[in-house]
């Protein structure tokens, strides 16, 4: 049997062993074991399997991940997410939908230190849903717009998913967060067209919130604080090359950490932030080093110069090429986690991208954001999903119901990203 063949039977056995869910971690690991050991043998098989835990787990770029979740979970434990909330709702103050445009403003503000979409959408739910359920705001509405604000977590630097795909693909993380800053920034502002839209349509489903003052707005904004210094010193650091994306991260967390302890975090709260972090950080891992087990048996099976070659037979463009590969995600997106279909897809795809001469950089913004999708849609939209935990009282249908018009408003996004790629590039050039 030829390698091309054994790799499109891994590949189908672990979409099986996925189905049957097997944990993603584990899937990729068994998967990239039992094929590289029936191409090349199993002594080279269990060799890989001594050295590629010790070859992720002692990459240097690999440490900004925990320092990242790190970020995110001192943010949520420190009252920052409450502060944050209190100053977008008193901006918004008088605003027909204003309360949900608040809710989806800290979610983008909340991401730019969190780096995880699930950490944004679990956090700004817990502070947010309570106080727009008190206004009588339609349930449908508010959750959906805590999920849809969630996702902009994965696309706004610092991002986890950024981050990854850049490792997976060789390229500059500090070229990844900067391209990922326009199409966060254009996401969030799409966002709250998007409430403001459906408020003109169906106006019952909100009303105005109580108004402010320009004193008063003024004054809030001290809640944003703590979040633009952190952001601004980790992402034009980054820029103006005062220090990598990895240290940049460090420099991130210890900021935060400072804050927490100035607003009073001691003891037991900071080692449950610890706990939570080794915890995620532990689950991330995990699913890296399959994946880079999974992408040697990739690798050696040369199942994806088979597929680069079948599309150089049909003679399809570049542009065609990438919508197939965006429509499979989106696809992929209704079943699987972000992260997850990340590490198992790229290293099939990306040699394909780089023999159609494709922008990575640019392809990897339009990844991110059709995986983003995956997030609100059904089945398994894992934002959807998390605010459901977060909120039972909700159903699963008002929630996917109130996310549709967001997922329009990605799509729409998408679309512009894919017509001026200079929107992902602009920073770049």
């Amino acid at each position: 049997m030829g390698s091309e063949a054994i790799g499109a039977i891994g590949l189908g056995l672990l979409l099986v062993l996925m189905i049957l869910r097997v944990p993603v971690a584990l899937t990729m690991l068994i998967v990239g074991v039992l094929g590289f050991a029936q191409i090349i043998s199993w002594d080279a098989a269990v060799a890989q399997l001594k050295t590629v835990p010790v070859e992720v787990l002692s990459n240097y770029s690999f440490s900004a991940v925990p320092m990242f979740i790190l970020m995110g979970v001192l943010a949520a434990h420190s009252g920052m997410a409450g502060k944050l909330f209190d100053s977008t709702r008193i901006i918004c103050g008088g605003w027909k939908g204003g309360l949900a445009i608040a809710a989806v403003g800290s979610c983008g503000i909340f991401s730019a230190i969190s780096g995880s979409s699930l950490a944004t959408a679990s956090t700004m739910t817990r502070v947010a849903l309570p106080e727009m359920e008190r206004y009588g705001y339609n349930r449908g509405l508010a959750t959906g717009a805590l999920a849809a604000g969630g996702t902009l977590g994965i696309m706004i630097p610092p991002s986890i998913a950024l981050l990854i795909y850049a490792i997976l693909t060789e390229q500059s993380v500090g070229d990844m967060f900067m391209a990922g800053l326009i199409p966060g920034l254009l996401g969030l502002v799409m966002y709250s067209l998007t409430i403001t839209v459906v408020m003109y349509l169906r106006p019952s489903l909100a009303v105005a919130g109580e108004p402010t003052a320009w004193k008063e707005k003024l004054l809030s904004l001290t809640g944003l604080v703590p979040f633009f210094g952190v952001f601004l010193v980790m992402i034009l650091g980054i820029y103006f090359g005062a220090f990598t994306p990895t240290e940049g991260a460090s420099v991130g967390a210890f900021a935060t950490l400072l804050y927490a302890l100035a607003k009073g975090m001691r003891g037991a709260q900071l080692w449950h932030s610890v706990q939570e972090t080794l915890a995620l950080s532990a689950v991330v891992f995990f699913m890296l080093v399959g994946a880079e087990t999974l992408g040697y048996f990739i690798s050696v099976s040369r199942i994806s110069f088979s597929i680069t070659d079948l599309l150089y037979g049909m003679d399809l463009t570049p542009i065609v090429v990438v919508l197939c590969i965006l429509a499979l995600y989106f696809v992929l997106g209704m079943f699987m986690d972000s992260i997850a279909m990340l590490v198992i897809t790229v290293p099939v795809v990306y040699p394909i991208i780089q023999a159609m001469g494709i922008d990575p950089v640019w392809f990897g913004i339009l990844t991110v954001l059709t995986v983003e999708l995956g997030l609100m849609t059904p089945p398994v939209g894992m934002n959807v999903f998390v605010i459901k935990a977060m909120a039972p009282h909700v159903g699963l249908g008002e929630i996917f119901k109130g996310v549709t018009p967001f997922v329009v408003s990605d799509l729409l996004r998408l679309t512009l990203l894919i017509l001026f790629p200079v929107l992902s590039t602009f920073f770049l050039l």
